[in-house]
């Protein structure tokens, strides 16, 4: 009796400093939501919030989203509850298709879902309990943080465009002559696969989120019956880059080649070069640019989030490690053979993704002395690259056989770092195997 008092007393100290942060965090992300949305609605259109709200009537932006942040809550439930929450999903949405083609709206699937997710929060105040409740308040939590990342993401980027009226984009432009211009060998290789090769990497691009969420739900397979998450897992990676990527938009402001240097960018393009004539080497200027294209480049997010995928699909059956190296590369095709990123935007993006996955990492195992080297390693190339982007563009582009193979030596320690530490820590994490007690041999009887 008084072991159970003592655990449970412990149990809640321990979990005491936890719901305080949590509580924290969740009043810091409403804050930033709130701010996000006076922004938004200062330059006349609607904030995260407003539009996130709209979607519980109207049409969704994105109905595989909704889909696949309701798939993540499902994680919590058991078989038979995730069976009646998909149908009463699809159910919805058939009325909601119905009506809409009644009064001929636009059509779109995708409220069902949302309402199902939205459901979930509801049960679990009403109807659930203790860890129960907890439990399933994380699913829907988890569920409604990657719509709301979404649509926080676009409100990041309608205040780059106007609050950043100069571009980078000639200081990356030079810089890049030190990789070999990678985004116009790509532009042209694109072009040379037709329509097929163009749609498939459009489609991978544009559907991230996928790969994504199907990633997460193998590292979430055992939720329900272990009735905990994990400690790291890729989502919260794949958030914290959604949450500190726009950041470096504000700091680093960068449009692409399609639009700096192509017919994307109409009379604000320098020139249209894009892909077939690398841009000549010149003295770099920030240069101004329209106040509609997101300033979305350094890092590339893309990129980070890919990255991210690949990393966290390691662990997995040869299936998904295939999915998640298929994505990485097909992703990286997308962003440079399409113009979005020039190259030193993608070395940027898996520094980035690989530096906060190991903090994640250290804030989960506890920080150690590896943890914290290659978090500040990481930070200090990211900076460095970064710094010499802006301030050594032109040397690097004059001498590309000195810097092209220093940055792609810089991002490689970044790479080697990250694989020995977390090697170092999943053999740490391993349970100790003890050797089976020897067995005397037994004497015959006569």
């Amino acid at each position: 009796m008084l072991a159970r008092i003592d655990g449970g007393a412990g149990s809640a100290a321990w979990r005491r400093p936890r719901v305080v942060l949590w509580a924290a965090v969740s009043v810091v992300a409403l804050g930033f939501l709130i701010a996000l949305e006076i922004a938004a609605r200062g330059y006349g259109v609607p904030g995260p919030i407003t539009a996130q709200a709209r979607e519980v009537i109207f049409a969704p932006a994105s109905g595989t989203v909704l889909y696949a942040s309701m798939t993540l809550m499902l994680v919590v439930l058991t078989w038979r509850q995730r069976f009646l929450a998909v149908g009463a999903a699809i159910a919805i949405d058939l009325v909601f298709w119905l009506v809409r083609w009644a009064v001929g709206a636009e059509m779109m699937f995708g409220n069902g879902a949302l309402w199902v997710t939205l459901g979930g929060a509801v049960i679990a105040v009403t109807r659930r309990t203790g860890r129960e409740r907890a439990l399933l308040l994380k699913g829907v939590g988890l569920a409604l943080l990657l719509v709301a990342g979404r649509k926080t993401g676009y409100t990041w980027l309608l205040i780059t465009s106007k609050t950043r009226p100069m571009v980078l984009d000639p200081y990356v432009a030079a810089a890049d002559h030190a990789l070999g211009n990678p985004s116009w060998v790509a532009g042209r290789i694109v072009e040379a696969t037709g329509t097929v090769g163009a749609h498939v990497l459009d489609w991978v691009y544009v559907q991230l989120a996928v790969a994504a969420v199907i990633v997460a739900l193998y590292q979430l397979r055992n939720v329900a019956a272990e009735r905990r998450f994990p400690g790291h897992h890729l989502v919260r990676t794949f958030l914290v880059i959604g949450l500190l990527g726009p950041g470096i938009y504000m700091v680093f402001p960068v449009v692409g080649p399609i639009f700096a240097y192509g017919a994307d960018g109409g009379q604000w393009a320098l020139a249209d070069l894009w892909p077939n004539t690398p841009p000549p080497v010149g003295t770099p200027q920030p240069m101004p640019f329209d106040e509609v294209t997101p300033r979305n480049c350094m890092p590339s997010l893309h990129t980070a989030w890919a990255t991210a995928i690949f990393v966290h699909s390691r662990k997995g059956p040869l299936a998904l490690r295939l999915l998640g190296t298929f994505w990485l590369i097909t992703t990286l095709g997308a962003t440079l053979g399409f113009g979005y990123h020039y190259g030193a935007d993608i070395i940027s993006g898996v520094v980035f993704t690989l530096t906060i996955d190991a903090a994640m990492r250290s804030f989960d195992r506890g920080w150690d002395r590896q943890g914290i080297q290659l978090v500040g390693y990481g930070a200090a190339v990211f900076v460095a690259l970064l710094t010499s982007y802006r301030y050594l563009s032109v040397e690097m582009a004059g001498q590309p056989w000195v810097f092209g193979p220093l940055l792609v030596l810089a991002t490689a320690s970044v790479v080697y770092g990250y694989v020995r530490a977390t090697r170092r820590w999943d053999r740490q994490a391993e349970p100790v195997r003890l050797p089976e007690p020897r067995r005397e041999p037994q004497p015959e009887l006569v």
